[in-house]
C-alpha cells in the first residue's frame, strides 16, 4: 500500500477530498494531517464579520468530508518534515511517514520583525484565533465605541477594516477604525482606477486611510510608526503580508526567496517530485502570482489529477493561473467593488454575483 499524506485543511485541498469521494485511491492509504475540523473559506469570511453570513455559511467540515473520502483525519498541527526521511513530525511529537505527500497549509500574516506585532497584535490568520478575538471585541463594544488600527491595505485588510465598521456601525457604536498602508495607496497590486475608487468608498464609509505609514512598533493600546508617532487604539489587526510556515525552512525542500516552497508548472517541489504544494504554501517558480485563495481554488483540479497521475504513473498536467485574475472586494456593506486587469467596476449588484458565486462554491461542500 502507497501512503498519500495530506497536511492542511486549506481550500485546494478541500476539493482535492470532494474529488476522492467522487472516486476513491485503490492501493493507497490516505491521510489528513489538520488542526481543525472545520476549514473557513477566506472569500466569505469577511461577510461573515459584516453579519451577512453565519459560521456555518463559510465553513466546511472537513472531518465529514473526510470521511466520506475515505481519509484518515488526523486532528493535530504539522511542525516539521524531513524531506529526506519522507516524514512529517506532529505537534503531539508523532511522525508520520509518506511516499507522497501534498502540503495545503495557507500563508501566515508578515509582521516583518516589528516590534510587538505578535505578541499585541491580533493576527488574521488562523482564522479561527482571529474569530475568537473578533468576538472579544464585539463583547468590548457593546459599551462604548472602539478604537481599532488595521495594518495592511491589500484586499484582505480593506475588506476586513470595512466589514469591522459595518458591523460595529450597525450595532449601535460605531467605531474608529483606521487602515495602515505603508505605500501611498491601498489596493498596490491592483490597477490605479481601482485605488482612486477604494479611497473614496473607504472615505464615504468613514474608514480612515493612512497612506506611507509604516508600523514600526505595537504594544498594548498603542501602535508606533516609523516616524515616531505613538498612537492608542483599543485593538490592533495585523493584515499585513504573507508569510510561510516558519518550519519550512529546515525540511530540505527547495524555497523560494521569502521561504514558501517553490514549485513548477505540474505543483511539485522543484527538488522533490515527491510532494506537492498548492495554494498560499507554494511559489510556482516560472509563473509567480500574488498570494490569494482564487489561485488555491483554480489548483485543486490539477493537484487532484497531477496526485492520481503520480501515483498510477500517468501524465501530469501544468498549472497554468491567470495573467488578470478576477477580484471582487466587498465594502462592508452588500456593496463590491471589481476589478480585472485595469478596468475597475463598483455597484449592490456586484456583491450579488460575487454572493452567489461564493455560496455556490462552499454548496459543494454541503
Amino acid at each position: 500500500m502507497k501512503r498519500l499524506l495530506l497536511v492542511g485543511g486549506g481550500h485546494a485541498h478541500a476539493a482535492l477530498l470532494l474529488d476522492l469521494a467522487a472516486s476513491k485511491l485503490t492501493g493507497v492509504t490516505v491521510m489528513l494531517v489538520t488542526p481543525d475540523t472545520h476549514q473557513t473559506y477566506s472569500g466569505m469570511l469577511p461577510g461573515l464579520i459584516a453579519g451577512h453570513y453565519s459560521r456555518d455559511d463559510i465553513q466546511i467540515d472537513v472531518a465529514s468530508l473526510a470521511q466520506r473520502s475515505g481519509v484518515e483525519l488526523v486532528v493535530d498541527r504539522a511542525v516539521a518534515l524531513d524531506a529526506a526521511r519522507r516524514c512529517v513530525t506532529l505537534g503531539s511529537g508523532r511522525e508520520i511517514g509518506y511516499d507522497l505527500a501534498s502540503l495545503n497549509l495557507g500563508s501566515l500574516p508578515n509582521n516583518c520583525g516589528v516590534p510587538g506585532a505578535k505578541e499585541c497584535a491580533i493576527a488574521v490568520k488562523p482564522f479561527e484565533e482571529f474569530l475568537a478575538a473578533w468576538e472579544r471585541l464585539r463583547a468590548k463594544a457593546a459599551n462604548r465605541s472602539l478604537q481599532i488600527a488595521v495594518v495592511g491595505a491589500g484586499a484582505a485588510g480593506v475588506e476586513l477594516a470595512l466589514a469591522m465598521r459595518f458591523a460595529l456601525a450597525s450595532s449601535g457604536t460605531p467605531p474608529g477604525v483606521v487602515l495602515f498602508s505603508d505605500k501611498p495607496f491601498a489596493l498596490p497590486d491592483h490597477p490605479p482606477a481601482a485605488q482612486r475608487s477604494i479611497a473614496r468608498l473607504l472615505s464615504m464609509e468613514r474608514v480612515e486611510l493612512r497612506v506611507d505609514t509604516r508600523i514600526a512598533g505595537v504594544e498594548p493600546g498603542f501602535v508606533t510608526g516609523a516616524s515616531g508617532r505613538r498612537e492608542a487604539f483599543d485593538a490592533v489587526v495585523w493584515v499585513a503580508g504573507a508569510a510561510p510556515q516558519p518550519w519550512f525552512r529546515n525540511s530540505g525542500l527547495g524555497l523560494d526567496k521569502d521561504g514558501f516552497i517553490l514549485v513548477d508548472a505540474t505543483l511539485r517541489s522543484v527538488t522533490n517530485p515527491e510532494v506537492f504544494a498548492a495554494g498560499d504554501s507554494a511559489t510556482l517558480d516560472a509563473t509567480p502570482h500574488p498570494k490569494s485563495g482564487v489561485y488555491a481554488i483554480r489548483q485543486a483540479t490539477v493537484l487532484a489529477h497531477n496526485i492520481r497521475s503520480s501515483l498510477s504513473g500517468g501524465r501530469s498536467e501544468r498549472f497554468v493561473p491567470q495573467k488578470d485574475a478576477l477580484a471582487l472586494i466587498s465594502i462592508g456593506r452588500k456593496y463590491c467593488l471589481a476589478t480585472r486587469g485595469q478596468w475597475t467596476l463598483e455597484g449592490e449588484w456586484l456583491w450579488r454575483v460575487k454572493d452567489s458565486i461564493d455560496r455556490r462554491w462552499i454548496r459543494r461542500f454541503h
